[in-house]
């Protein structure tokens, strides 16, 4: 097992290499920090004092790779790509324009993200599950028809939908729960009652849809047969025997996503004001903060790496052969 998971940390490594080169080339190559000056100050009227200040500001004034001004490591050292590239591998992301410590703001936002990202996820999953072996159940019948129209309605309706439908119902026309916001500690839950619920709602259509054609996989094989040849009802079937089984297409889905809580979600925390980590990557991109906006990047990347390893852990503990092979 150690061998295993240590051969996906192997693996995982050349890609969180690749991913830092891409970003580098395209903040730093490709957009210049002459072009990230022009466009911070505006095109029009801006001098070239006024570019290099900018660059001496934020520590773009230096050359990309290598510094023959200056001697031994500083020529190493001193350069964009070791400040503002290889500093990352130590989860050193520098300040934002405003000042800011970039990786205590994450800190800082990571509590409001999850809070608002794990009742979703748990929440979320639940239902779609719990739907999907409700319409397989069922299947053949109306309800298995009208309850995957009723998927693929929800799945055809965007999220900004059920975004500014249900803050205009519950909170405007009800006022049931506050339209935007966030409040520290146990307060926080009347502020997040609506975009968990709002979030949840939006994702179980496609949700339920894919997770009921697992199981109408599953529930086609031989061991299913057998499992009714031995006299065990319908219920026992589907709820011991095929969801059991279906666990790894599952956990493809599931496992993945779950490092990707710390991200946030963009939409909703923005519509909702919740100071999270979604928010701050569309404030950093509206504000065109660079610094943050590579920070986003690395994370989103290191964060679904480990999510793939997860995954691949978890189909070890699933389905022995995986292991073995």
């Amino acid at each position: 097992m150690f061998a295993y998971v240590l051969r996906r940390l192997l693996y995982a490594l050349p890609i969180l290499i690749g991913v830092n080169l891409v970003t580098f080339a395209l903040f730093f190559v490709v957009n210049s920090p002459d072009d990230m000056a022009r466009m911070q100050l505006g095109v029009k009227r801006v001098t070239p004092e006024a570019i290099e200040r900018w660059k001496v500001e934020r520590g773009y004034d230096r050359p990309l790779f290598f510094n023959a001004g200056v001697q031994g490591r500083g020529q190493v050292t001193e350069t964009i790509f070791f400040q503002k590239s290889l500093r990352m591998f130590a989860f050193d992301f520098g300040r934002a324009d405003d000042g800011r410590d970039i990786a205590q703001e994450m800190r800082d936002r990571m509590g409001p993200s999850l809070a608002l990202a794990l009742p979703t996820f748990v929440l979320g999953l639940f239902a779609s599950v719990t739907f999907a072996l409700i319409l397989v159940f069922f299947r053949a019948s109306y309800l298995d028809f009208w309850g995957v129209v009723l998927c693929v309605a929800m799945m055809s309706i965007s999220s900004l939908f059920y975004i500014i439908g249900g803050q205009w119902l519950v909170s405007k026309l009800w006022a049931l729960v506050p339209i935007s916001g966030y409040a520290p500690g146990l307060d926080a839950a009347r502020f997040l009652v609506l975009p968990v619920a709002i979030s949840v709602i939006a994702g179980v259509g496609s949700n339920a849809r894919w997770y009921r054609t697992i199981f109408l996989e599953e529930i086609s094989r031989d061991y299913v047969r057998t499992a009714r040849a031995k006299g065990l009802s319908e219920r026992v079937v589907l709820f011991r025997h095929v969801l059991k089984n279906a666990m790894i297409p599952i956990l493809t889905g599931v496992v993945v996503v779950i490092p990707l809580l710390f991200m946030g979600s963009l939409l909703v925390e923005s519509f909702f004001g919740i100071p999270g980590l979604g928010s701050y990557t569309i404030d950093a991109i509206n504000a065109q903060d660079f610094a943050v906006v590579r920070a986003m990047v690395y994370i989103g990347s290191v964060l679904y790496i480990i999510g793939l390893i997860l995954t691949d852990i978890s189909y070890t503990l699933v389905d022995p052969r995986v292991r073995l092979e």
